[in-house]
């Protein structure tokens, strides 16, 4: 396999990692937003606590896991450690992934039947990843400067 190739296989699944983590970036707020309406102790809300825990688990942590380092693999490999538009985009994907850790502390809380947000607050908190995803791409495909 050529060093060409190897480029392309990595940034094939980067973006395979990436589109799993901000899959489920996306549908775990609007599992808290119906969690906030189910009532507490009831199975609708056990429910709810275990398909949290699964999603965050099993697919958004290991999908970030994967996009940092098949992204920082990239980043060194293709030479754009200088890059402005790198460093943009990098700045953006660490808010993200403090986005992550708020979600990671909210499954607890509501783990523990301690939710302190309403569901109106879920659904904007939804929007976040939207917009953070919207300028990591542009800044990945446009590479504005």
């Amino acid at each position: 396999m050529n060093e060409g190739t190897l480029y392309d296989w990595l940034k094939a699944f980067h973006l395979i990692a990436v589109i799993a983590w901000m899959a489920g970036m996306l549908y775990l707020p609007r599992l808290f937003v119906y969690h906030c309406e189910a009532e507490l102790g009831s199975p609708q809300s056990e429910t709810f606590k275990r398909m949290e825990r699964r999603l965050l688990n099993a697919i958004i942590n290991p999908a970030m896991i994967a996009t940092w380092g098949l992204g920082l693999w990239l980043a060194w490999t293709g030479g754009w450690l200088t890059a402005g538009w790198l460093h943009a985009k990098l700045a953006l994907v660490l808010i993200l992934s403090g986005v992550h850790g708020l979600f990671a502390r909210w499954v607890k809380d509501f783990a523990a039947d301690r939710s302190r947000h309403s569901a109106a607050f879920y659904r904007i908190v939804n929007e976040v990843p939207t917009l953070l995803m919207i300028g990591i791409v542009i800044l990945a495909i446009v590479k504005p400067f």
